[in-house]
């Protein structure tokens, strides 16, 4: 069976197929979503070559997964993979917040619930942050990082342009960036606090 023949295929199918190890179904679920995955990672690195490495790296996975456990809604998987892939990469540079890993690091009963309970003031202060956005700031930057929209579908649930989504998003990511290492800082002098 020929690409030809799959191009008007249903991906259900084409998962049905990768499940038996079709390599052509493999190749059309690749060229039917690859810019979806590209477009997940690139808008959270803005690294075009990171973003390619990470849609190669999901659709490597699509392949071994999909030959060996069945995928039930494959743009979920997709998204999931992406925006794993991201934090992956993100570990590797060190960019993410050391709270998560200092949890797991330490041994002694009291100090996991101090640290336990940073954490939990960490996020607290996160979601208080967010409260201080601008009303549609804070509208956009939840439903693209809560809901997972994009912004075409953010900009049609809000009726505004998708320009304007990005602009707003920007801003708000801005806002919090800054903020966001100041109480990272602050966190990390005051550990005892």
């Amino acid at each position: 069976m020929g690409p030809d023949s799959l191009y008007d295929t249903e991906d259900t199918e084409l998962l049905a197929k990768l499940s038996e190890g079709s390599k052509p179904a493999f190749d059309m679920l690749y060229n039917r979503h690859w810019k979806q995955v590209f477009n997940a990672a690139y808008k959270r690195l803005n690294d075009e070559q990171q973003a390619q490495d990470i849609a190669q790296d999901v659709f490597v996975q699509l392949w071994i997964r999909g030959t060996k456990s069945p995928i039930e809604n494959l743009s979920a998987y997709l998204q999931v993979a992406a925006r794993n892939g991201v934090f992956k990469h993100f570990e590797k540079q060190g960019k993410l917040s050391v709270l998560p890993d200092a949890i797991e690091e330490v041994t002694d009963e009291h100090d996991r619930a101090d640290a336990g309970m940073l954490h939990q003031e960490f996020l607290r202060s996160f979601n208080e942050l967010v409260e201080t956005l601008p009303q549609q700031q804070r509208i956009i930057f939840r439903m693209r990082f809560e809901e997972d929209l994009s912004s075409q579908q953010i900009a049609d649930q809000l009726e505004i342009s998708p320009k304007t989504v990005r602009n707003q998003l920007g801003r708000a990511l801005t806002t919090l960036r800054t903020s966001l290492l100041v109480l990272q800082f602050l966190f990390m002098l005051y550990p005892g606090r």
